[in-house]
Order: C-alpha cells, then structure tokens, then sequence
C-alpha cells in the first residue's frame, strides 16, 4: 500500500519556525521525485517546493526562496520541509506528494500520490 503521512503543523507567531515532516510508506520514496504544495481557504493547491530522489536538484516558488528547505532522508523514508520566518500569508494546509516524472513538478496534476496535509496557522 502506497501513502505519505505528514506531520509537524501547528500555530506559530510571524517570524517563527516549523518543520514538516512526510514519511512514505510503499513504492513511494522510490518516486524521482517529491513535494510540497499548500492550499489556503478558497484558494487553489499552490506549489511550495520540489526534490529529486537524490536530494542533489531542488526547485522553490518564488513566494519562500531563502525562507525555506526542502530535504530528504531516503534511509528513514523521510522529506522534510524547513520554513523559518513565517509570514501570515503561508497560512495554509500543506500537502506531501510523490511523483513518477521529473517533469512539470510544479503542477499538482504531475503527482501521483498525495498525503492529507498538516495544517500550519502563522499568526501576526
């Protein structure tokens, strides 16, 4: 059985810290491939951050270069995102997700698997 579980939301002041966690259970740390997107209220699924299976080729939205890292453990089945200075506006549920393509990894429709998000409440 394939399945991503995400961990390590929570409520943090602006300026604050978190990491997420995903682990993967199955085929899908196997994938070229994984990220994280996030969805406000009302909003659409928005791309944050992408990996290779290596950890060697990482890619960013615009909206949290230098404020965030993604990175991986393949030996714990594990994909980490680390977000400092959080801002009101990364409010959202961020999801894990796992692809079988190393391209248009910024598309939600490019990934195979998904998880059922954590949600992160960055208060002002």
């Amino acid at each position: 059985q394939v399945q991503l579980v995400e961990s390590g939301g929570g409520l943090v002041q602006a300026g604050g810290s978190l990491r997420l966690s995903c682990v993967g259970f199955g085929r899908t740390f196997s994938s070229p491939a994984m990220g994280w997107f996030r969805q406000a209220p009302g909003e659409e699924r928005e791309f944050v951050a992408h990996i290779s299976w290596s950890g060697g080729g990482t890619r960013y939205a615009d909206s949290v270069k230098g404020r965030f890292t993604i990175s991986r453990d393949n030996a714990k089945n594990t994909m980490y995102l680390q977000m400092n200075s959080l801002k009101p506006e990364d409010t959202a549920v961020y999801y894990c997700a796992a692809a079988q393509t190393v391209a248009g990894l910024m598309a939600p429709g490019t990934y195979d698997y998904w998880g059922r998000g954590t949600q992160v409440t960055v208060s002002s």
